[in-house]
């Protein structure tokens, strides 16, 4: 007796392949990070030792400096919401930079992954929310730190979780278009070029008073400090509509970037 056949059911051949899709990927990075989350610690402990060194040690020489509303803050409560900032776009953009390119140059681990069912989409925006992820673990790390040390005042300060995902968006977006632009390592040279002065001119270590008017408008320009207005004003107390201005730019840019970034990486990996 032979068993029925059902002819309407298609072939195991012609049926679609299931992708594991953009989690996938996070989920490669989680396994991966469990033997090497000192690395994590040590971002964390980078920031510590800027907000040590200058807002604790120089600190107690400034005293106070020009808040929001026209109130004074103590230097230390200046100086660290701006480096929660700092760590979580240094967290997103070492992930979709460093890291990325040692996959895509390097190791050739994405020419392997699009052999399987991922795509090139999959692979984009799955690094990009892993990249978002370390730099929210970074920050939330380190604004345990400032809590401990008391500088939080305001229970607004835990807006700094969301802005941190949002910064980590953005500049993940940022290192994964820019990533597609590196020819080898020594290219990361330029990327410090431009990080580096960002970071020392972008009102982290004094106010955007202290410029004139055009440099003014030109540090109003950049992504961090941006993300350095949108982590500050919530974290000395100050919450309202004037967060849509940071976060809408880092969104945007995000969008952008993340946008160009998957075509160049399309025609990176496919080509």
């Amino acid at each position: 007796m032979t068993a029925a056949v059902d002819l309407s059911a298609p072939p195991l051949t012609s049926r679609p392949a299931r992708s594991g899709g953009a989690h996938a990927m996070v989920l490669r990075n989680l396994m991966i990070y469990r033997h090497t989350w000192l690395v994590l610690v040590a971002e964390v402990f980078e920031p510590v030792l800027y907000l040590v060194s200058f807002g604790i040690g120089i600190g107690a020489l400034v005293g106070h400096v020009p808040g929001l509303s026209d109130t004074t803050v103590r230097y230390p409560q200046f100086v660290a919401p701006a480096l929660l900032a700092t760590a979580a776009m240094n967290g997103a953009m070492n992930e979709t930079t460093f890291n990325m390119f040692g996959k895509l140059r390097t190791d050739r681990t994405y020419e392997s992954i699009l052999t399987t069912p991922m795509t090139v989409w999959n692979v984009a925006l799955g690094e990009t929310c892993w990249a978002l992820l370390r730099g929210a673990l970074v920050t939330v790390g380190f604004l345990v730190v400032v809590s401990l040390l008391g500088l939080v005042s305001s229970a607004w300060a835990l807006l700094v979780v969301p802005s941190a995902l949002l910064i980590g968006f953005a500049f993940a977006s940022l290192g994964l278009l820019v990533v597609t632009l590196l020819r080898s390592w020594q290219d990361f040279q330029l990327i410090q070029l431009v990080m580096l002065p960002m970071f020392l001119f972008a009102t982290t270590f004094y106010p955007l008073g202290v410029y004139p008017r055009p440099v003014q408008l030109l540090v109003e320009c950049l992504p961090l400090y941006q993300s350095i207005e949108l982590v500050r004003q919530p974290f000395l107390g100050h919450a309202g509509p004037a967060l849509l201005v940071p976060a809408g730019y880092l969104a945007l840019l995000g969008a952008g970037c993340l946008a160009l970034a998957l075509r160049r990486l399309e025609t990176t990996l496919r080509g």
